[in-house]
């Protein structure tokens, strides 16, 4: 598997499929020819939701408008997050790549994983880790700092930061957020409504949603924020750092190695199944990123290696079937709702893990979930799959 480091990637929304993936794209041709004009088509879920994912509004940002763009939504590919970019030189063709954005920002190039990225871990799943960390007597944390490298902590410190001003920068923003669905900014509001509640139990609760919602409102309109795994899932992670960090006082050494386990727990689906929600539903993005919510407060909490595999488990299994299906192609209903009700999600299934865990031992491993999410997704029809075909997309629609 690769480092943690393409896990949590710092980059523009909405999306990190249809936003960052497709700039990396354009990047690579950038870099790689001597061009003067680019012709883009852009396939399935990526012509769908494209306009509202703003795809076309990141491609000719990052060609700088040297380009035009075609939404072909008939021609079915392997992968519905497909795209080919061919480059022209005085109105010769210099090249032409087939691109896949694959989830979380990465891209596939003509059918290959990119090269130029180094698998560092020996072992693809859960199994496979927990096995090498009890013949070593070592905590999944201690794991991941085996084998990543030196300046790995630098870089996380880098993704702590960025996570603290996505959501800092959230609180602090009202107004109305882009496109024609016309929503309010609530995170202001939801914090005001936490600072003056008198139950100590809402009031984490609040504090904790209005997080959630900050980030994931920040990335609706466009600004930094950190997959985690994905863009349309950034608020989870993001929220629980920011909730564990300054409302409850957990040491900040302590929720960094927890972002590395939860990076760990996003790397092993992305490896085993898909954080793609046009390939697997949301279920691939929200469902991830409780399952790594989950796993990073275990470790917080200081729980073992197989209490944290449970919590993980536990957030993943209870995400199944969860279908992605946003309001007008962008990343506002259900999306930012669901970002907050996965941050409360994360924390209970690290609590019942904590205590399950004791009484028995699990009869469905976090292997398997991550197996069955991955048939799941493969059952799901692509109306239900980021494609703004059916579900709420559908119902909505035609009340609006």
């Amino acid at each position: 598997m690769y480092s943690i480091r393409e896990i949590f990637k710092i980059g523009p929304g909405p999306s990190s499929s249809h936003t960052f993936g497709p700039m990396k794209a354009c990047e690579y041709m950038l870099e790689h020819y001597d061009a003067d004009f680019y012709d883009v088509t852009l396939y399935g879920s990526l012509a769908l939701t494209g306009k509202g994912h703003l795809t076309d509004y990141i491609i000719n940002k990052t060609l700088s408008n040297k380009c035009e763009i075609h939404f072909d939504y008939k021609t079915t590919c392997s992968h519905p997050n497909t795209m080919i970019i061919t480059a022209f030189k005085n109105q010769e063709k210099v090249a032409s790549h087939i691109f896949v954005s694959i989830g979380g920002g990465q891209i596939e190039i003509d059918g290959k994983k990119n090269s130029e990225k180094e698998d560092i871990y020996p072992h693809s799943t859960m199994d496979e880790i927990q096995e090498y960390c009890r013949i070593h007597h070592i905590r999944l944390n201690e794991y991941i700092n085996h084998f990543e490298k030196e300046d790995f902590d630098d870089y996380m410190e880098t993704i702590f930061q960025a996570m603290i001003h996505s959501v800092e920068q959230g609180l602090h923003t009202t107004g109305i957020l882009p496109g024609s669905l016309k929503m309010e900014r609530v995170a202001n509001a939801l914090h005001q409504s936490a600072m003056n509640c008198d139950d100590v139990v809402d009031r984490n609760a609040l504090l904790l949603a209005c997080y959630a919602y900050a980030t994931s409102e920040q990335n609706a309109s466009g600004y930094e924020v950190v997959t985690a795994p994905t863009m349309g899932s950034c608020g989870v992670i993001a929220a629980l750092v920011y909730h564990y960090y300054n409302d409850l006082k957990y040491p900040k050494k302590t929720i960094l190695e927890g972002l590395k386990v939860a990076g760990l727990i996003g790397l092993l689906i992305q490896e085993n199944a898909t954080i793609s929600g046009a390939k697997a539903g949301c279920q691939a993005e929200i469902g991830a990123a409780c399952s790594m919510g989950a796993a990073m407060i275990g470790y917080c909490q200081t729980q073992t290696n197989e209490q944290i595999e449970c919590a993980a488990e536990i957030g993943l299994e209870h995400h199944l079937g969860l279908t992605c299906d946003p309001v007008g192609g962008y990343v506002m209903i259900p999306c930012i709702e669901r970002n907050a009700v996965a941050a409360q999600r994360s924390i209970d299934a690290a609590r019942l893990a904590k205590y399950l865990r004791n009484v028995r031992r699990n009869r469905v491993s976090f292997d398997m979930v991550v197996q069955t999410m991955n048939l799941t997704g493969k059952q799901l029809p692509i109306e239900l799959k980021e494609s703004s075909l059916g579900g709420l997309a559908e119902v909505v629609k035609t009340k609006m």
